[in-house]
């Protein structure tokens, strides 16, 4: 090769090298304007949870599918802690694995929920919490964002209750502090009702004989279900509704009116159908319809540029 060829190769290389760095560079500044944290109104709560740079969230730690804390680990997974990393990508940025960072999650059981909220524990709760008008005194809700349904779990080898009204007369487990109990004692008024703090200690009562069946979301008992390596079995025998709704501070009308935003953010990008299938779906769950989001007000005036609806979801008295 000549040195006149010579030289036109080494050009050549060098203008290659030089314009693969330009693209990477173009890259990274791509990268950087989509990690960048939005832009907040002053004196609100989520501009002032920026601020701090900590999302507190409210969670169990003991529902596969939901909310687990992984022993291995030591990390929380589940649906709910799905939605908590997207609700925080809209005040951090970023993406939801890295908004996860930004996350300081606290184990709330049921009966904890609305002190946790009233008292600053958390600045939100997100644990299989149903929408109900007695909460709705006490606290707000953003959502919901999921509808499970009240069911019944037994042991798989248990062919007597095969409906609600089956459970008359025998040891039923549910939680303190959850509408389970209220929803069992209606459809079921001579049951035996036996409460716990969590519906894993339900699980093991139902495991030694203590009680003769565990009722509360069937979600939450599908995880329980799986987790039983086949010791138990859902009665698939619905008779309630449970909306699930992020629990914040009453009265915080912009908080809540930007995590309704977010919400329907989520379900709109696909990122919902992504967290449910990552999820529930690995139980063996179908992935569903989002349910519409109620954006109700405790005023007769409305937010400005927002709409009120009446959803049957605000009002359904149940749950976790």
């Amino acid at each position: 090769m000549s040195t006149r060829s010579r030289a036109i190769v080494i050009l050549l290389v060098l203008l290659a090298v030089v314009s693969a760095a330009c693209g990477s560079s173009k890259k990274k500044t791509t990268t950087a304007t989509t990690a960048a944290a939005p832009k907040l109104a002053a004196g609100t709560t989520m501009a002032a949870i920026q601020a701090k740079g900590k999302l507190t969230v409210g969670t169990k730690f003991d529902q596969p599918g939901f909310g687990l804390k992984n022993p291995t680990t030591g990390q929380v997974e589940g649906f709910d802690v799905e939605i908590a990393k997207l609700v925080a990508v809209g005040i951090f940025g970023g993406t939801a694995q890295n908004a996860a960072s930004k996350i300081n999650f606290v184990e709330a059981v049921s009966k904890n929920r609305e002190p946790f909220i009233q008292n600053g524990t958390v600045d939100v709760v997100v644990a299989t919490y149903t929408i109900n008008d007695t909460r709705k005194q006490v606290v707000d809700f953003a959502g919901p964002y999921f509808v499970a349904k009240q069911d019944i779990m037994v042991k798989k080898d248990d062919n007597s209750i095969k409906s609600v009204t089956d459970l008359n007369g025998k040891k039923v487990c549910t939680v303190k502090g959850s509408t389970s109990e209220k929803n069992v004692r209606a459809k079921a008024p001579t049951a035996d009702v036996v409460l716990f703090d969590t519906y894993s200690q339900c699980a093991e009562a139902l495991t030694d004989g203590r009680v003769v069946a565990e009722t509360t979301d069937n979600t939450i008992l599908a995880g329980l279900v799986q987790s039983s390596n086949g010791a138990f079995k859902l009665v698939n025998a619905p008779f309630s509704d449970e909306p699930y709704g992020i629990g914040l501070k009453k009265g915080d009308q912009p908080f809540r009116d930007f995590l309704n935003n977010r919400l329907q953010a989520i379900e709109k990008s696909g990122q919902w159908d992504t967290a449910f299938r990552d999820t529930l779906g690995k139980l063996g769950l179908p992935t569903p319809q989002p349910p519409a989001i109620d954006r109700y007000y405790t005023s007769s005036a409305p937010a400005a540029g927002s709409t009120t609806t009446t959803s049957t979801a605000s009002s359904t008295t149940s749950k976790p």
